[in-house]
């Protein structure tokens, strides 16, 4: 560090602690007056304990099952077993730099996925308003297979996750079309370097 900037250091510390030495002596003037607030922290403690938490969790519960993501995609009930392969070659829209100013991947690049890695999980799509689905996927080989995934094209989360006592996610617009759903329940899952998506039919009638 510079001498001029030490000293000018020291000299502040010295004028601080002089107007501290100074503020300890100087006394007071004037009239004083107690303090009337209530203490921060003794008001916060007041109000936590005036709080139904009861209340306010059910409310937040209910806010919960009654949330919906914007990007959901509903799909309309499967009427037949149905098995299609879908193809998840991937064009580039966009060129993809390599960071020392030149092009790793140029727009246009086609690839598959799944020739660099798999599809870890087993996804099983359904809608989490439709008890027939809930039940089918209950009595079905997936709802014990650790690799699902369970995800809802609607419905609540909350709910079916309390229901069913293990996690569900919402699927979104972009993931039901990449994978071309058009009916649930549909399962997912790697077959070779496609996927397969097979539809479960089950009747309307109720």
């Amino acid at each position: 560090m510079p001498k001029l900037r030490t000293d000018a250091l020291i000299f502040a510390i010295m004028l601080l602690l002089s107007s501290i030495s100074y503020a300890s002596v100087i006394g007071s003037a004037g009239a004083t007056y107690p303090i009337i607030e209530k203490d921060a922290l003794k008001e916060i403690e007041e109000n936590v304990d005036k709080m139904d938490w009861k209340r306010h969790m059910n409310r937040m519960k209910d806010s919960l099952v009654s949330y919906r993501p914007a990007n959901l995609h509903p799909l309309s009930r499967a009427k037949e077993d149905r098995t299609f392969a879908v193809d998840l070659t991937y064009t580039l829209e966009f060129d993809i730099p390599d960071g020392n100013g030149g092009i790793l991947y140029p727009k246009g690049y086609t690839f598959n996925p799944l020739d660099y890695a798999s599809l870890p999980n087993i996804l099983v799509f359904i809608n989490g308003d439709d008890k027939k689905q809930i039940e089918w996927f209950r009595n079905s080989v997936y709802s014990g297979d650790h690799r699902v995934m369970l995800l809802l094209t609607d419905g609540s989360y909350v709910s079916l996750s309390e229901r069913l006592q293990r996690p569900v996610f919402y699927a979104s617009r972009q993931i039901a079309e990449r994978f071309r759903l058009q009916a649930v329940p549909s399962v997912v899952y790697q077959q070779g370097k496609t996927v397969e998506v097979k539809e479960f039919g089950i009747k309307d009638v109720e």
